[in-house]
């Protein structure tokens, strides 16, 4: 019973001793609310990065990372796989070789994606392997391994969202993305 009576009282004194004695501002004139934000927003300082610092130079012109990434193309894989198909080894060699010259200034990153057939780990797993599957096509083309990172996506970056094979199978790609 001491117990009890001493534990209410302590109780007591926390809630009423924990209460500020400050008053809360409930109609503050507009002129101090917005003066210390517009200081807040001067304080922000911004960067703008000029186009030069993305362009690569060449012999015969000058090409920027999104021109290259453009000049790569996606490597497609049948369903439920991740070797390459020898219809898309071309694609592979012409990409390995716009890495080993123009682009040689920057690293590759492969995006592996997937349909939406499938749980979300089983695609995630899916599409490092056909990442992995790309990465060693393009060491066996002579890039070097260490520019190459690798990312899966899943099935979480369609490039079509209709309900037909034809749409799944554009799903299921690797992607090239240049890295600075």
């Amino acid at each position: 019973m001491k117990n009890l009576v001493l534990s209410g009282v302590v109780a007591t004194l926390l809630v009423f001793s924990g209460c500020s004695s400050k008053d809360p501002v409930v109609d503050a004139p507009a002129q101090e609310v917005e003066a210390p934000v517009a200081q807040e927003i001067q304080a922000v300082e911004t960067e703008t990065v000029s186009n030069e610092d993305s362009l690569v130079s060449s012999e015969t012109n000058e090409l920027s990372m999104g021109d290259l990434e453009a000049q790569m193309s996606s490597v497609y894989f049948d369903f439920d796989k991740f070797n390459i198909r020898s219809d898309m080894q071309d694609e592979i060699s012409t990409s390995a070789s716009i890495a080993k010259s123009t682009a040689s200034a920057f690293s590759v990153k492969l995006e592996g994606n997937c349909d939406e057939w499938g749980s979300d780990e089983y695609n995630f797993a899916l599409g490092l392997k056909r990442a992995n599957a790309v990465k060693k096509a393009l060491v066996a083309e002579g890039i070097d391994e260490s520019r190459v990172a690798m990312v899966s996506y899943g099935e979480s970056n369609p490039v079509c969202n209709e309900k037909t094979k034809d749409c799944w199978s554009k799903n299921r790609r690797v992607d090239f993305k240049l890295l600075p």
